[in-house]
């Protein structure tokens, strides 16, 4: 599992390849999405499954409702829309007509956080997380590269019940290889350290192991945890870290609100008190070029190493 930064592929485009090769063994997958095919690359999946792809335009609160009826027949629906109209437009459906009858629903959630950058804040979608998360029976899934995604749209089709996976379209270098194995609820030590440890996600694991790295150039022994579960969490692990590492940082493309900062302080209060400090969003986006705003909101590499020297000298 070594980090390739030749090979990029985004976790958008990962997930279409997996879709597709699922298709092959769930005859009863459907995918059911609004005007995606362009933006999410799905003509794939609608060239091999022509009659299991509908397209339901802007009626996302209506695709969520028959996603519903599709499991009736016995169908396995994949809904795939942006994440801002997945999480937010569409909420009371999914909330009423999926999670409390716990259907077998899974939602890809594309364009996720602020890197859909010169959209601006209205379409960057930085509260998923945290709407998608309280949602009883719903699971929440954010993978760091193009491998775990296709690992982890293996384990969706293979688990019962509602999912949410948040996708990004930002091409970004593997972090694993293909024997990787992706669970429900389990966590994994990317990189170990002894000083501090940064649970991360997604585009924000790729974030953490370069401000892990400028960290260790400065003396500070940095662990990296990939928190691709977000919901079910790994609990144990998070207790386990906090037992062995005195300084523990979230960090999130997301606001630090609902997300994964509250889901480690939540089980850090309850199980195993310790302090945390949560690098995130605060506040709406706004446009921009991408590589700008990491930097405007100290999400990148030298922003989350200063934010992490910056705690841990007050908390001396």
């Amino acid at each position: 599992m070594q980090y390739n930064p030749d090979i990029q592929q985004s976790t958008q485009r990962a997930f279409v390849d997996a879709l597709t090769r699922e298709g092959g063994r769930f005859r009863n997958l459907v995918l059911l999405n609004s005007n995606m095919s362009a933006a999410a690359g799905l003509q794939k999946f609608a060239k091999s499954y022509q009659d299991r792809c509908f397209n339901f335009g802007n009626a996302v609160a209506a695709m969520m409702g028959a996603a519903a009826g599709f499991t009736a027949r016995g169908k396995i629906p994949f809904i795939c829309s942006f994440a801002m109209s997945a999480s937010g437009e569409s909420w009371d459906q999914v909330r009423n007509f999926i999670c409390a009858s716990n259907l077998n629903v899974k939602i890809a959630g594309t364009h996720a956080g602020i890197l859909r950058a010169e959209e601006g804040a209205f379409h960057q979608s930085l509260e998923d997380i945290a709407v998608m998360r309280v949602l009883s029976n719903m699971k929440v899934v954010c993978p760091a590269d193009a491998n775990e995604t296709k690992k982890a749209v293996e384990a969706i089709m293979m688990d019962y019940g509602p999912t949410y996976l948040r996708l990004m379209d930002k091409p970004l270098p593997d972090l694993y290889d293909e024997e990787h194995v992706f669970k429900f609820g389990r966590a994994h030590i990317y990189k170990q350290g002894s000083d501090v440890c940064i649970f991360s996600f997604g585009v924000g694991l790729h974030m953490a192991l370069e401000a892990a790295a400028l960290l260790e150039r400065d003396g500070v022994s940095t662990m990296v945890v990939n928190m691709s579960s977000i919901k079910p969490m790994d609990e144990d692990l998070v207790v386990e870290c906090a037992k062995q590492i005195p300084n523990l940082v979230t960090v999130e493309d997301h606001n630090i609100i609902g997300g994964l900062g509250s889901a480690v302080a939540e089980v850090l209060s309850e199980k195993y008190p310790a302090k945390l400090l949560r690098i995130g969003m605060e506040g709406f986006g706004e446009s921009g070029k991408v590589d700008d705003l990491f930097r405007k909101y100290r999400l990148d590499a030298v922003g989350i190493m200063e934010q992490v020297k910056e705690w841990m000298v007050r908390s001396v």
